[in-house]
């Protein structure tokens, strides 16, 4: 048994009737949606036409959310239905991310995930969802994909239906008749500056289509889930990651127990400490976070990753008493593994293009030994470590900004997707960009690892540092512009 839904977009006439429906019946608060009716106008005057098209969760086979999700909360039933849990939920938001449909939201109210989930508490009554009971036109064909006699299955065996973005790989079990393709592809539609009930939210002028004959008149609005919290996350773990990769490396060169001994733990220690209280900060239930250890889902990178930082915890306390050859190895490969678990976090968004290239778990492992290194040399100057010491790490730091650059535009480059592009250019056109991320992130530390002066190396660090961090900021933001639905 697969439940699914056919929408029938020649019979829609927009009425919203669905939407109301389904949010009495499952008490959804304002300002969310579990379905919703989205209007595109094609054409100008007198030749135009107006298409709606109903948007909800599309109960995958392959549901991202269910993949991402770390504490189970939501779940594909045998009946094919993409439950979800909210007891179980910490509000982490990944599942929004993984979702390509934009088909999952915040109840502001319990502050867990929540989205259409085919009325199961009527299904498993054998009653019809709410929005089906209502349709006036019976546009909306509920039904088993497994049963060949029944009506769903006939309308998918022998009618013209589409399916949204269907090589995301999802299979998707809602299927649209008669929808025009504008519908259910944003990436080509341009906004109204009003829509016929309500201002919208103004996208990025950068994603503006004005040749595009294709308007949105009417949406729910769509909010980013993560904010600094995250952007700042991938900096600070950054830092904690790459110190002990540093100076596990230069273990084998020097025997200097404050800056590479101590000092390097002390670093990536509290470092760690910084990143787990900002991931936590970030979930909407945060006194669920337990839940991660209790109850996970091994097979999210949510659930992996935190495995990942309660181990580099433990080396780097270990690393502050014990430093040397003996521990290298082993805080080098962990090192990577912290820096670098986060590139398979991403990889799980599906939704969002720019953060699945094929080079991110490169770019993140150099980022790493760039900031840890950065680190590690402003220390150096202010403890007043041997020169050697301190000119070794201006070379990381040096070497590193270049290596920074090349993923840095790999990462802008690297995507097959219109969506993936539109995103990037979003962070090209960034002034910030140029003068932040390149000039001061790049091309500063790299004349400062040519000079024989303290003070330019400080700079490099300092400037390596911000870009960094302001490369974080872009990319987080970047990628969660591009409209999904």
């Amino acid at each position: 048994m697969r439940y699914g839904f056919v929408l029938d977009q020649t019979r829609c006439i927009g009425c919203h009737a669905c939407t109301v429906a389904c949010k009495s019946e499952n008490q959804v608060p304002l300002g969310v949606f579990r379905t919703w009716v989205k209007y595109i106008e094609r054409g100008t005057f007198p030749d135009a036409r107006r298409f709606f098209s109903v948007m909800r969760c599309n109960q995958c086979d392959a549901a991202p959310c269910v993949a991402i999700c770390p504490t189970q909360a939501l779940h594909r039933r045998p009946d094919g239905i993409v439950d979800f849990d909210k007891d179980r939920c910490i509000g982490c938001k990944s599942c929004m991310q993984a979702c390509p449909y934009d088909a999952l939201y915040i109840d502001p109210e319990t502050q867990t995930a929540a989205k259409c989930n085919y009325c199961a508490h009527r299904t498993d009554q054998g009653l019809e969802p709410a929005c089906v009971v209502v349709c006036p036109t019976q546009a909306i064909v509920p039904g088993d994909l497994d049963n060949p006699e029944s009506r769903i299955s006939r309308i998918v065996a022998r009618r013209p239906v589409s399916v949204r973005k269907p090589e995301k790989g999802t299979k998707p079990k809602v299927f649209y008749l008669g929808a025009d393709e504008a519908s259910l592809s944003p990436s080509i539609e341009r906004q109204a500056p009003e829509f016929l009930f309500a201002t919208p939210t103004p996208r990025d002028p950068e994603l503006a289509t004005p040749e595009s004959p294709i308007r949105e008149t009417y949406d729910v609005p769509h909010d980013a889930p993560w904010g600094w919290k995250i952007w700042t996350y991938l900096w600070t773990k950054s830092i904690a990651a790459g110190a002990l990769i540093v100076a596990g490396t230069m273990a084998f060169l020097f025997r200097d127990r404050d800056l590479l001994g101590w000092g390097a733990g002390i670093v990536a220690l509290f470092l760690t400490a910084v990143t787990s209280g900002l991931l936590a900060l970030d979930l909407r239930r945060p006194e669920r976070f337990w839940f991660i250890l209790t109850k996970p889902n091994l097979k999210s990178w949510v659930v992996l990753g935190t495995y990942v930082l309660i181990a580099y915890t433990g080396l780097s306390a270990l690393w502050i008493f014990a430093p040397g050859k003996i521990l290298a190895i082993p805080a080098i490969l962990l090192g990577a593994a912290a820096a670098g678990y986060t590139a398979f976090l991403f990889w799980q968004c599906r939704g969002r293009d720019l953060w699945t290239g094929p080079i991110l778990i490169v770019h993140l492992l150099v980022e790493a030994v760039l900031c840890g290194a950065s680190v590690l040399l402003l220390m150096g100057l202010l403890l007043g470590s041997p020169i050697k010491v301190l000119r070794t790490l201006e070379t990381f730091v040096g070497l590193a900004a270049a290596a920074h650059v090349v993923t840095v535009m790999g990462e802008l480059l690297a995507h097959g997707s219109a969506d993936g592009a539109k995103a990037a250019r979003l962070v090209w056109m960034r002034p910030s960009f140029w003068r932040v991320v390149l000039v001061a992130g790049a091309i500063l530390p790299v004349a400062a690892a040519v000079s024989d002066s303290p003070v330019l190396w400080a700079l490099g660090a300092l400037g390596a540092l911000a870009g960094a961090f302001e490369f974080g900021r872009l990319w987080v933001k970047a990628g969660q512009a591009v409209p999904l639905s």
